[in-house]
This record gives C-alpha cells, sequence and structure tokens, in this order.
C-alpha cells in the first residue's frame, strides 16, 4: 500500500498517539521525514454528511512525534498485522514498525540496493522484499536478521511481488519483461514467462484463486494462470502506464491506476474479474499520475468505496458503486467522495508536489534514454 493510502486509514481511524506525515515520500514517521521539516498531521472531528461514512467526533489535536525509522526515503510499506507494518527504502533496509507505539520491533539487512516492494504472508510473521538489485528475500520476524529464503532469477530491478493464497507460491515480476513463479520451500524457479515490452509495474494474486493480476508499462493488465504461467486474460489497452492493481477481497472485481499529467490520465478503472471481464467505470479527479488504489473496507461505509492516492498530493475515496464513468453519467459532473490533501502549510505542499518530484518519483512515459538509466 502506497504511504498516501496508510496516511487515508489512519485518518479514517485514528489511534492515540499516532503521527503521520502528507507528502510523496512519506504517512507514518517512520517512512523518512525528518521531524524539522514536517510537522504533525492534526486530525479534525469528522462530521454528519448523507454518503454514509462512519462519523467520529474528537477533539482537534496534534499526535506525539515519533522519530523516523530509515535514514532516507521510504518506497514501500505493508501490513503485517494489526500493530505491525513492514517497510523498505532508499536506505536497503527492511524495518517492522510498530505504528501505536512508534517503536521499532526489527532491522533487516541483505539487500544492496533500494527496496521497492513488500508483500507479507497472510496470519503470519513471514514476508519478502524486492529490490533493485534484482533479488527478493524472505524475511520471519522471530528469526534470524539475515534472510531465510534468496531468490535470484530476474536481470533487472524486480517490481512486482505477490504471494499465492495458500503461502507455497511466490510470484515475482521485473522490468526484463518476465515473471517468475518460485516454489516457497525450496527457493527454486518452477514457471517462467517472458512477454515482449511487459515492465511489470504491480502483481496481486487473486484470492483463492489461481491467478495473478499484473499491471504493465505497456498500459496492459494481464491475467495470468499460476498453473503453467500463461496468459489467461488480456484487459483492453488503456492510454497511458498502468502503475498499480489490486483484487477486491471477493475476488469478483479489480481495480487498476494510470500515469498522466496535468488530468490526462491520472485515473482508477473497475474491472469485472468474472466472465465477461468487461471495464465497470472509471474515476477521474486527479491532475497528476495516480500511484495506487486499493478497495476500502465495508466497515468504513455504508457504500463499497475505493482510495486513490496520486502524485498531486491528493488522496481520493469515491462511491464505487457511482463515483465513475458509468452510463448514463455526466463526466463534468463527477467527484470523488472525499479529497484529503493533507494538514500541512501550501508552500510545503507545493514544493513537496512539484512536477520534477513527482516526475522523478512516478511512471512517466521516458525517452529510451532515460528508460536505460531507470533499468540501471
Amino acid at each position: 500500500m502506497s504511504a498516501h493510502l496508510s496516511l487515508l486509514l489512519s485518518y479514517l481511524s485514528p489511534q492515540p498517539g499516532l503521527n503521520c506525515y502528507c507528502g510523496p515520500c512519506a504517512s507514518f514517521p517512520l517512512l523518512g521525514c525528518a521531524p524539522s521539516t514536517i510537522g504533525p498531521l492534526t486530525f479534525h472531528p469528522l462530521f454528519s454528511s448523507p454518503d454514509g461514512f462512519i462519523k467520529e467526533r474528537m477533539q482537534t489535536k496534534a499526535f506525539q512525534q515519533y522519530s523516523p525509522a530509515h535514514v532516507d526515503a521510504v518506497s514501500v510499506v505493508a501490513a503485517l498485522n494489526s500493530d505491525l507494518c513492514v517497510s523498505g527504502g532508499k536506505d536497503k533496509t527492511v524495518v517492522a514498525y510498530n505504528w501505536r507505539t512508534g517503536h521499532v520491533v526489527k532491522r533487516f539487512k541483505g539487500h544492496d540496493r533500494e527496496i521497492t516492494k513488500i508483500a507479507c504472508i497472510h496470519k503470519s510473521n513471514q514476508f519478502f522484499s524486492a529490490s533493485r538489485d534484482k533479488m527478493v528475500m524472505m524475511w520471519e520476524l522471530q528469526g534470524p536478521s539475515q534472510p531465510r529464503q534468496q531468490f535470484s532469477g530476474h536481470a533487472m530491478v524486480v517490481t512486482g511481488l505477490a504471494v499465492s493464497p495458500d503461502s507455497s507460491q511466490l510470484c515475482t515480476g521485473s522490468r526484463d519483461n518476465t515473471l517468475l513463479l518460485w516454489d516457497v520451500g525450496t527457493g527454486q524457479c518452477v514457471e517462467k514467462a517472458s512477454v515482449s515490452r511487459n515492465l511489470v509495474t504491480h502483481l496481486c494474486w487473486v484470492p483463492r484463486e489461481p491467478y495473478i493480476l499484473q499491471t504493465s508499462e505497456d498500459k496492459t493488465i494481464r491475467l495470468w494462470d499460476s498453473r503453467g504461467l500463461q496468459i489467461a486474460h488480456t484487459f483492453p489497452a488503456k492510454q497511458h502506464i498502468q502503475t498499480y492493481c489490486e483484487v477486491s477481497e471477493d475476488g469478483h472485481r479489480c481495480i487498476s491506476c494510470s500515469s498522466g499529467f496535468g488530468g490526462e490520465g491520472c485515473e482508477a478503472t473497475l474491472w469485472d474479474l468474472r466472465q465477461t471481464r468487461n471495464r465497470i467505470c472509471e474515476y477521474k479527479g486527479h491532475f497528476q499520475t495516480v500511484a495506487s488504489c486499493v478497495f476500502l473496507p465495508r466497515a468504513l461505509a455504508s457504500m463499497p468505496v475505493i482510495a486513490t492516492s496520486s502524485h498531486d498530493c491528493k488522496v481520493k475515496i469515491w462511491n464505487e458503486d457511482t463515483g465513475g464513468l458509468g452510463i448514463g453519467k455526466d463526466p463534468s459532473k463527477l467527484r470523488s467522495r472525499s479529497d484529503f490533501s493533507g494538514a500541512l502549510p501550501a508552500r510545503q505542499r507545493k514544493a513537496m508536489c512539484e512536477p520534477r518530484r513527482c516526475s522523478q518519483r512516478g511512471w512517466q512515459e521516458t525517452s529510451p534514454a532515460q528508460n536505460r538509466g531507470l533499468q540501471r
């Protein structure tokens, strides 16, 4: 989950002692922002409205500020359980962090370059990290600080990581146009698939199914069958790079999001994963690359909702059923249900959201020379 969406969930379910930050590189204090540069976020009372969101009233106050757990920018953060999250970043370190208390539980070192992805095993203390060093490593919270298992097989940076529902298999993807399927127990690669120009941006496993969803820089979303690692379905190509994807808990729908700038592209798209596999609707409202999209828990609202985070420094919450470009909707009247842009002063928000910062950190369509730089 992206840092912006971590911020969103903490906003909706604030905890005593929690401190959050707004910006493209951080939401929790562990995400590498120096206390001297960014102040704590202030939570405001939520008020009644007809959109069905759960309301909570609380006194406005600034929360305690914790010390950063990383010494450089953080690339990824994932939930290990209800108390712990796991993060990785440019300091080549993986950190298990108790976000309720602000304490680092454990640090894991083994990668030689920036951490790009983290995937946690459900109901377990084990997790995986991927890196620009072309490696994937398996870690255990109660185990040693060295990796329990190493997976080496990609020729370039690993940009996709997904664990099977039974935790027996791991799928990895890379900018080398390949997907690899691994046996978690032995660490051996059991399947390999390659598609020209398929520069992987994200992977996620469909719950209770043998299928893997994948987004790519070739503007395509693919559904893979892990039984032989064959393409089961290719969704209609979009107009921009697809940066991220997620599958609903019931496995019936998925959502992907697009790169873009100035409002061109910058959308999320809801797809049907069942037999028709049609596009259901689109969610437009961001003005820069949408970096992440998630289905929010039904406990947060009376209707199904999704959230998107963007390099425009905003998190938007959408009514899944009516918030997109559905039949009979007037696009000029569509708006997201809620918009969170943080509580930083305008000057700090502008500095953190300059296009040059976002283009350096985001998935932008680049020239061949720039791509060679990214590949290194």
